[in-house]
């Protein structure tokens, strides 16, 4: 019984902050749930009916962010007033880029479309939520629509695989991707790289291994959970934006993006080794992530 104790306290340690994560996240699906129906709201949920809801779920999100993160994000006036495509690294949980589109809505009023992978419209119980916040399956034709109506279009290429199977060193798992980069060139809208320092201290999945990584391959489903939710320091950086070129190929741009070991360059090795120098450790350590929520100063 003791040994039984011990190992459902431990899970629960491991386990408990991602839970409460998806908690928090079917509550904000409930919240819009009482909403629509005490209102009777039809509407589109990407209009502007929605916002004083959307602002409240918003605010929360924040509140929770700024408490176990001392969440921070830098750059935004790098966004382009107009379309434009955000590509991020996609941490463990993406918490991070939550916070982000909170705290964008919350300062901007401004709704940024987000392309997630098929699985997550099969999660039961988050159409609502999926909707009003933006969530798009991404093809190519809908990105470009939205782009064409003046929204800001999010993606990470490296998806879920960059979720289970990168790590502490922040490695990109891109493979041969560059759908986001064709569109951006047929939208002619630029490219805007983003990141999240500490987010794999933040959330970690398990060493990988070969039986999870074949049967993600095989299913395409996210079998191995993530673990942690120490209150790390979080902080997303906004970079300069890749302006469209109409003389630059897919190829081309998707190349201009991945120079360098890791995440997005900003236009060149050079200030892509300087990003990672300045705001991360490589390989990520929880420790400093966690001494830096007491570091006062702007980083």
């Amino acid at each position: 019984l003791i040994i039984a104790s011990l190992t459902i306290s431990a899970i629960l340690v491991f386990f408990i902050v991602p839970l409460t994560i998806v908690f928090f996240i079917y509550l904000s699906n409930i919240l819009l749930l009482i909403y629509q129906r005490s209102n009777e709201v039809q509407a589109d949920p990407l209009s502007e009916v929605w916002d004083s809801v959307r602002k409240t779920i918003a605010s929360f999100w924040d509140i929770y962010a700024r408490i176990w993160h001392g969440y921070e994000l830098h750059g935004v006036g790098n966004l382009p007033e107009g379309p434009g495509i955000l590509v991020y690294y996609h941490g463990a949980i993406p918490i991070d880029y939550l916070y982000f589109l909170s705290r964008l809505f919350l300062w901007k009023k401004r709704i940024c479309l987000s392309v997630a992978d098929h699985f997550v419209f099969r999660l039961p119980g988050l159409k609502l939520l999926l909707g009003v916040t933006g969530v798009i399956p991404g093809t190519r034709e809908e990105c470009l629509v939205a782009l064409k109506n003046g929204y800001l279009v999010s993606i990470s290429p490296g998806g879920v695989r960059e979720a289970l199977f990168s790590d502490e060193s922040y490695q990109l798992m891109w493979g041969n991707r560059k759908g986001f980069a064709q569109v951006a060139l047929e939208a002619k809208v630029p490219i805007i790289p983003m990141y999240t320092q500490n987010v794999r201290e933040g959330y970690r999945m398990f060493k990988e291994r070969r039986f999870f990584r074949q049967l993600y391959e095989s299913t395409r489903l996210p079998f191995t959970p993530p673990y942690g939710g120490l209150p790390v320091k979080f902080r997303t950086y906004i970079g300069k934006p890749i302006p469209y070129d109409p003389n630059i190929t897919a190829e081309e741009l998707v190349e201009k993006i991945c120079k360098g070991k890791f995440l997005f360059s900003f236009q060149t090795k050079t200030a892509v080794q300087a990003l990672i120098s300045k705001h991360q450790t490589i390989p990520g350590s929880i420790w400093k992530a966690l001494l830096e929520r007491f570091d006062k100063r702007r980083k």
